[in-house]
């Protein structure tokens, strides 16, 4: 079983070497890591406004995920109306791949849609700069929206409708 909570600064350490992880297993397949900000990407767990959240193993304690959610959608890309929308916004989604057999990213993408629903959010939105992101997005129920060119970036944002996940406790306890 899985737990999330909110991430502290005693995280960093352990979050910093599951980016590290993730990063040797992008790289092993050619794509681009976060190697090179994986101390930096870490230091958000120390975020006092509660808004960043681990993923750890209940029977290890190990932090086998890390991701934002924010109430704040960014202002480019989405069309008024859809800013107008209530809708948590999912940033910075790492996983530790030796979990993957558990898809702990698609635990925290399923916990953020159960908590956007439990807290009267319309949406769940999230963007990323990898097609093959936008795929496995897609696996947990995303849908693209928008292709946006962000300097030397493009940017693929999709959205999810927020709604109660009745197996989620399957999954894990969230706090």
């Amino acid at each position: 079983m899985f737990t999330m909570r909110p991430a502290a600064a005693a995280d960093v350490p352990a979050v910093e070497t599951m980016i590290l992880a993730r990063s040797a297993w992008l790289e092993e397949r050619g794509l681009p890591s976060w190697r090179e900000n994986a101390a930096d990407l870490a230091g958000q767990a120390e975020n006092p406004d509660g808004d960043v959240w681990v993923l750890a193993d209940d029977d290890t304690g190990k932090v086998i995920g890390f991701i934002t959610v924010q109430d704040q959608t960014p202002q480019w890309g989405w069309t008024d109306e859809e800013l107008a929308e209530p809708a948590h916004y999912l940033y910075s989604s790492v996983t530790d791949p030796a979990y993957r057999p558990h898809k702990p990213g698609t635990t925290m993408a399923l916990w953020a849609v159960d908590r956007a629903a439990h807290e009267g959010k319309v949406w769940v939105r999230r963007g990323c700069t990898f097609p093959g992101l936008v795929v496995y997005n897609e696996t947990q129920g995303f849908t693209l929206l928008h292709e946006v060119q962000r300097t030397h970036t493009k940017v693929y944002l999709m959205s999810r409708r927020a709604e109660a996940v009745p197996d989620l406790s399957e999954r894990f306890v969230a706090l």
